[in-house]
């Protein structure tokens, strides 16, 4: 294994990578809007669109009509809508 030297302000790190957590430890979603990640990765689907998904989801499952789906067509396009914003196609 080798060590990884990096800057902060003009400090030295010194890090070893046996340092960082395990993948199965590390968020799935990062905790804010801003990561170390880089802008051009697109993120993962299940960190956008909550809130559209989740009025999607209780109007689905909450329907008393006999087609849930034409019930609840509007809360269903602005979901499509949403993560089409983000390059995904449901």
């Amino acid at each position: 294994m080798s060590w990884f030297f990096g800057s902060s302000s003009g400090k030295l790190l010194l890090t070893h990578p046996a340092a960082d957590p395990p993948p199965s430890k590390r968020p799935l979603c990062p905790p804010t809007a801003q990561s170390a990640a880089p802008q051009t990765e697109k993120p993962k689907p299940c960190c956008v669109c909550k809130d559209e998904k989740a009025t999607r989801d209780d109007c689905m499952l909450f329907s008393k009509s006999e087609d849930p789906a034409a019930d609840c067509k509007s809360t269903i396009e602005q979901y499509k809508t949403c993560m089409a914003g983000f390059g995904f196609k449901v």
